[in-house]
């Protein structure tokens, strides 16, 4: 009889009487479960779950792994979502007893070195923004969008400034921006790009009036390329008496080299997974910190970490506060990541993070934009954005059969159709930690993909469990619990 294969269900291996755990007996003596649970909690017979020894039940799991891709076991080239390599050593020291298992109630003298790290990431996140004041609290560069919007609604509020209802939002920006300010009670405006892919000055200038609250803007953007014209945004802006907000998605693009506060903006958020190797925990756990100008400082949730003298204590007195966007303290656990990033790194070795990004990503369009559309930018910054759109012109292959070819030589795909002003969007982000070896068999198997034949682009992946799956339906019709 031949092994089992590893592909095969648990329930195909299950034989009754088989264990690969024993539950313990009930520790609680003298006291029958029916007194120990409520009646409606208990289940009438067991669940029909497979019955296998430990070994297969290792087996199904550990082959289930091998299954999926990581940022561990494979190159992710993400433009936008900057999937880069998350050091051990960060996952070794956030998961120490003396950090991982402080309990949020607990009081603050009881722990005063975790409340000194968390005080130096604010005061570091401030530097490096060179804005002075930071909130831990949000949980995600989208929740720290929205609090960034919800400071600024309650500052023109405090000032009586309650004709001011609009946020700009420029079209090439994150899909996340418009949502933040229609969550925070803001009208978007969309301001148009120009035809070099940066914020059409013209544009903004018709558009900005007295019911300007905020502009948004993500620079780099997400073509992956600085706006030039900053300086000249944020004076308009703040001319007709608006805030610039400054979408900190792209800071690994920046770091050490300018700070959004310097260049005018006034609030900006971080992504720690992107910018500080964070896990990227698709919706969770994350951490999305915000830095503001001392003017909008009151108003940032509560609490924030204070000192005075030697000690360190949660602060809940300000009166001007949004209140609390996030249970107890935040995302702690991804905050001490960032921490031992930054410390790690130091200012000049932060500054080398982004030349080094930067270097890859011109290293691989000088490669690839011979071959594929490049429409934005000769050079760019940390990401760009190539085009398959003569592609589906002339053979009928989409940016969709590039991305799943790839899947075939072991390369996730870059991101596709995003940003939106570039039809066939290839969205290529290869970060500052991949090598040029790396790189290279990634430009090598584009070019190879660009002049394969339509229909093995058309039916690719072909070397996967599952090829092309209704990724709509999935999303719509999640199965996210197993039933019997």
């Amino acid at each position: 009889m031949s092994q089992p294969q590893a592909t095969e269900l648990l329930f195909e291996l299950s034989r009754p009487g088989r264990r690969a755990h024993l539950v313990p007996a009930c520790d609680v003596p003298d006291r029958p479960l029916s007194e120990l649970l409520p009646a409606g909690a208990l289940a009438e017979k067991p669940p029909p779950l497979p019955e296998v020894a430990e070994i297969d039940l290792i087996r199904h799991f550990v082959n289930l792994s091998t299954r999926n891709m990581a940022v561990d076991t494979n190159f992710y080239p993400l433009g936008s979502c900057t999937m880069k390599y998350n050091p051990k050593r960060h996952e070794r020291i956030a998961a120490l007893s003396g950090l991982a298992d402080v309990h949020p109630l607990q009081a603050d003298e009881s722990c005063q070195g975790l409340l000194a790290i968390l005080f130096e990431l604010q005061t570091m996140l401030a530097e490096i923004a060179g804005l002075p004041a930071v909130s831990l609290q949000p949980a995600a560069g989208a929740q720290g969008e929205l609090t960034s919007l919800l400071v600024a609604h309650a500052y023109f509020r405090h000032r009586g400034e309650h004709q001011r209802s609009r946020v700009l939002i420029p079209d090439s920006a994150h899909g996340t921006n418009p949502a933040s300010a229609a969550l925070a009670g803001f009208e978007a405006v969309s301001i148009k790009s120009n035809l070099r892919g940066l914020v059409d000055l013209d544009d903004l200038r018709a558009k900005l009036d007295e019911r300007t609250a905020v502009f948004m803007i993500t620079n780099p953007n997400t073509l992956g390329l600085f706006d030039d014209q900053i300086g000249t945004i944020t004076e308009l802006v703040h001319q007709h008496g608006g805030l610039v907000y400054l979408d900190g998605a792209n800071m690994n693009a920046i770091l050490g080299i300018t700070r959004p506060g310097d260049f005018g903006a006034d609030m900006m958020h971080y992504n720690v997974h992107k910018t500080f190797t964070g896990p990227h925990g698709a919706g969770g756990p994350g951490a999305g910190p915000i830095a503001v100008r001392d003017t909008l400082a009151p108003f940032l949730p509560t609490p924030i970490v204070a000192r005075q003298g030697e000690r360190y204590y949660l602060d809940f007195d300000q009166p001007l506060s949004i209140g609390r966007v996030r249970s107890f303290f935040g995302n702690v656990g991804i905050l001490i990541r960032g921490w031992c990033y930054i410390r790690t790194l130091g200012a000049d070795g932060l500054r080398r993070v982004s030349e080094n990004a930067v270097l890859n990503a011109n290293y691989l369009l000088a490669r690839l934009k011979g071959a594929y559309e490049v429409p934005y930018g000769e050079r760019c910054m940390h990401e760009f954005v190539a085009s398959a759109r003569v592609l589906r012109r002339e053979r009928k292959v989409s940016a969709m059969d590039i991305a799943k070819r790839l899947l075939d030589f072991g390369f996730h795909a870059p991101t596709v159709y995003f940003p939106l002003v570039v039809p066939e969007a290839l969205m290529i982000e290869p970060t500052e930690t991949e090598s040029k070896e790396t790189l290279d068999a990634f430009a090598d198997t584009l070019l190879r993909v660009r002049n394969e034949e339509a229909a093995v682009l058309q039916t690719a992946p072909h070397t996967l469990d599952i090829s092309r799956p209704d990724e709509v339906k999935a999303a719509k019709e999640p199965i996210l619990r197993w039933k019997p």
